[in-house]
């Protein structure tokens, strides 16, 4: 099981550091048995020992600096090139991971992570502890003749430390939810059409 590993200053840069060099090296492994395997078999074993890490526990790397998010977002590029065969410097790689991987950027999968986190705590199936910080604006008495209570919005709770508080799920999580159009927000959505509709909207973002 992967486990978070913190840097002395608290941050995740050696976790993320762990993760890029534990899948290079299996990208490196993967390229010597590519040719033999066709595209399918390949994206296959690219989720289980590649993309996969990059979505276990990310959306705690969300708001995160960008040089955090440009290495794991090199990494998921490596992985394209070797489920497609395209080189280092193919301008068409992005569209190629859009059109025919169906894989979204290292960005937009912190969002996706955090806005089902999002969703799942106010459809009640999240752990108790994250579903307490999903307070609706509608909830709060002083808010109550705000627009933005006929959205489905939700309260973004105060931090104190400017290095890391706006990381919290607290204010993360929340801050992603109210940055949704208004038929996200619609609590009717089943999680299965949520995720399938804010997938589609992000490859168009």
């Amino acid at each position: 099981m992967l486990g978070l590993t913190f840097s002395a200053d608290l941050t995740l840069d050696r976790h993320v550091s762990n993760i890029t060099a534990a899948c290079f090296y299996r990208l490196r492994q993967l390229r010597r048995v590519r040719r033999p395997l066709d595209s399918r078999s390949a994206a296959t074993l690219i989720h289980a020992l590649v993309t996969s890490r990059i979505d276990y526990s990310n959306a705690i790397l969300a708001e995160s600096p960008k040089a955090t998010t440009d290495k794991l977002q090199r990494m998921l590029n490596a992985a394209a090139r070797v489920v497609t065969g395209t080189q280092k410097y193919d301008h068409e790689l992005t569209q190629i991971m859009r059109d025919d991987l169906h894989w979204i950027s290292v960005p937009q999968r912190f969002k996706f992570k955090l806005s089902t986190m999002m969703h799942r705590c106010l459809q009640n199936s999240a752990p108790q502890y994250l579903c307490d910080y999903c307070i609706p604006v509608a909830n709060v008495a002083t808010c109550s003749q705000l627009r933005s209570t006929s959205c489905y919005q939700i309260v973004v709770r105060c931090y104190n430390m400017s290095t890391f508080g706006y990381q919290a799920f607290s204010v993360a999580g929340p801050t992603v939810w109210n940055s949704l159009t208004d038929k996200f927000r619609n609590p009717s959505l089943s999680i299965n059409s949520f995720r399938q509709q804010l997938k589609t909207f992000l490859f168009a973002d």
